[in-house]
């Protein structure tokens, strides 16, 4: 009988990381290649032929394949997305410089906004006005929209975003619209606003809208050619795609709307965290994703990770449902330089995947954190990747001593130290953005770390935030793959409306859930859900009467009567600002509804139950840890030989194919049923314990 595999793969700015399962055995493969920014879908087929083979499995056999990718981002990032116009309602041309009317920083003189991603010249008035209530003031001009259709085409755009005021209201103008361009432009690539984000807020919809039709061309050809790769390499399952909320979409819903599509591989990694950290009874965790560009770190609560609607992509407002993430530059590529006052700095530049870190020997000349590693031996200073990847450490010490020790009449150590703790201080701040200023405390939590780098990190970086417990997982660094294994497809939808939240408007929110439930049965269908797998998941967005922004308040399955509503509002609200007000109006604003289909997951194989960590020792090498404990001879094991229920006091250091974790001196370290490394700090207070018991 053949086998049922299903492979999840996460694109990165360095390494694309990869992860089969077997569905029958709940057997995990891991595989790592590096990432090829020319084209992203060349290191995807690589690492999928690679991974085959590891698994000793056949392309026919793969049943499921889903990604995680960033291409979406990078264009927007880069500038590279497609030539785009905009149309939209008369006055309201300049609405993308305008925004909000707030500097991105108060005081800073010379921090500027970035461009909007489609210049003034492109963005064309059209005659047509609907009231805030949905009533036709001023008819649409078709006409208007034939002859802007035309001027657009006659500069090249290949994409043309339409944004009128309070479509979100009422589409019919837009719709009209669409259908002029549809008949004018066939072959460009159009975004409508009440189809992207039927919300109101005009920056916000128009922002989100241009930003789907600026990557969606390339986004697609991207799309194409992934498949075209796919099916060369014998995959017959078409791809895929993991969006912003965790959830996976397939290949026409990515094409329709790839801004969806932002953080897409970060999202998987949490999605994954949440599964793994509940299954080993931490349902509190920070989520601690240490790659080789960037750090990402998360919230996840009582077993769930926690959600924005909003968030910006590199400088532009993107107001799609996503994880809440937060992102910093600091990975294993961060390079590390001094400053024009003496400072030393790390990040957020990075090496990337070419020419990469100096040990690497590709041609990097610029010390990065990956090379302090190396010459504190926290690495291995021969090979990494199983002995795939060898390393050159006296290159590493060499730039090191030159660009950060010399200048700084420093040892080696103490500037390979420096590096270290700069980056360790910079994703403690991004730990507490996400923890302390969220109305969370750290010290009822675990740190969750993955990433090629997380393990590597951790101990320092939650005595840095006062976290007293760090979690590793099986494979760290292929994390955000085996997220995607572990991920439902979903879709997000949601219907403004605005009312005091009494009887009637909670009638009326009751009907557009049963409306929104109907497009989510049709999507799922189109997706190819059967019917027992088919879930969905409800919230609401409330605020107080006087309030500009609103909190998110989750709905049980069953539904919440409007006390029971009212008083989870106070709560959330509590917990996210400080304070209720009892008594206050309390105004609906949205209404929405998660489509989820459930994706089989299987069990994992366990670790193994026999043998010893002595049996798991591989060698021992010299590591420096601190000023304090200097230069120490530590033992390092392999991970895929430790036994469930191993222990060991630090140091250690703890190697696998795609991650390293080293436990300080003194440091517990146990590997739990499942196979994750658990790591206690050696000196926490008894309140930190007890808090962390009853988390």
């Amino acid at each position: 009988m053949a086998r049922r595999l299903r492979i999840g793969l996460d694109v990165g700015g360095t390494f694309t990381d990869l992860a089969l399962v077997d569905e029958a055995t709940g057997r995990i493969t891991f595989h790592k290649v590096p990432s090829t920014p020319h084209d992203p879908s060349e290191a995807i087929e690589t690492g999928i032929i690679g991974l085959l083979a590891r698994a000793q499995g056949a392309a026919g056999e793969v049943v499921f394949l889903g990604h995680g990718t960033t291409v979406a981002t990078n264009m927007v990032i880069e500038r590279r997305g497609a030539r785009t116009g905009l149309l939209t309602t008369r006055g309201f041309r300049d609405v993308l410089e305008i925004g909000r009317q707030t500097r991105p920083h108060l005081y800073d003189y010379t921090v500027k906004r970035p461009e909007p991603l489609v210049p003034r010249r492109r963005r064309i008035e059209i005659a047509e006005r609907l009231a805030a209530e949905g009533t036709v003031l001023q008819a649409l001009d078709e006409a208007e929209v034939e002859q802007a259709a035309r001027a657009l085409l006659a500069q090249g755009v290949e994409a043309i975003a339409v944004g009128f005021l309070h479509a979100w209201r009422d589409p019919r103008h837009e719709a009209a619209a669409k259908r002029v361009l549809q008949r004018v432009a066939p072959d460009a690539y159009l975004s409508i606003s009440a189809e992207v984000l039927p919300e109101f807020r005009e920056f916000d919809r128009f922002s989100t809208t241009l930003m789907n039709a600026y990557v969606g061309p390339r986004m697609a050809r991207y799309l194409d050619k992934l498949q075209a790769r796919l099916r060369g390499a014998g995959i017959a399952p078409g791809p895929y795609t993991v969006h912003s909320n965790g959830g996976l979409m397939s290949v026409a819903t990515a094409g329709a709307a790839p801004v969806r599509t932002c953080l897409s591989g970060p999202a998987a990694g949490v999605i994954g965290a949440a599964v793994v950290a509940g299954a080993a009874g931490f349902p509190n965790v920070v989520t601690f994703d240490v790659g080789g560009t960037s750090t990402d770190v998360s919230v996840i609560a009582d077993g769930a990770p926690t959600s924005t609607s909003s968030r910006d992509v590199a400088g532009h407002p993107v107001k799609v449902p996503a994880i809440g993430i937060d992102v910093i530059g600091a990975g294993g590529g961060s390079v590390a330089f001094i400053d024009a006052g003496g400072a030393l700095k790390v990040g957020p530049r990075s090496v990337g995947a070419h020419p990469g870190p100096v040990a690497y020997g590709k041609g990097g000349t610029e010390p990065t954190l990956t090379d302090a590693n190396i010459v504190l031996g926290r690495l291995d200073p021969v090979a990494l990747l199983r002995g795939a990847m060898p390393v050159d450490a006296a290159a590493a010490r060499r730039a090191v001593e030159e660009k950060i020790a010399t200048p700084l009449r420093l040892s080696v150590e103490e500037a390979a130290l420096g590096i270290i703790r700069v980056a360790v201080a910079n994703m403690g701040r991004a730990i507490r953005g996400v923890t302390t200023e969220r109305g969370y405390a750290p010290e009822r939590f675990a740190l969750f770390a993955y990433g090629g780098a997380g393990p590597l990190h951790a101990t320092e970086v939650a005595a840095e935030c006062g976290i007293p417990v760090v979690v590793v997982p099986r494979e760290p660094g292929t994390m955000c793959a085996r997220g995607i294994l572990l991920a439902d497809i979903a879709l997000d939808f949601v219907r403004t409306a605005i009312a005091p939240l009494d009887e009637s408007s909670w009638s009326n929110a009751a009907a557009l859930f049963a409306e929104m439930e109907r497009d989510a049965q049709a999507w799922l269908e189109g997706e190819g859900v059967p019917p027992a797998q088919r879930d969905a998941a409800r919230a609401v967005d409330l605020r107080y009467d006087g309030q500009n922004f609103e909190v998110r308040v989750k709905l049980p399955e069953g539904g919440m009567d409007l006390p029971a509503l009212m008083d989870a509002f106070a709560i959330e609200h509590e917990r996210t600002y400080g304070y209720a007000i009892p008594g206050r109006t309390v105004e609906l604003v949205n209404c929405r509804l998660t489509a989820l289909g459930r994706v089989p997951r299987g069990a994992p194989e366990p670790p193994p139950s026999e043998g010893s960590p002595e049996a798991a020792r591989i060698g021992a090498r010299r590591v420096y840890f601190d000023r304090e404990i200097g230069w120490r001879d530590t033992p390092v094991y392999d991970r895929d030989r430790l036994p469930a229920g191993a222990r060991l006091t630090g140091p250690a250091v703890i190697e696998e194919m795609s991650a390293t974790t080293v436990a300080f001196p003194g440091q517990v370290v146990e590997l739990d049923a499942e196979g994750n490394i658990v790591l206690r700090q050696t000196t926490r207070s008894a309140a930190s314990q007890e808090a962390l018991a009853h988390a």
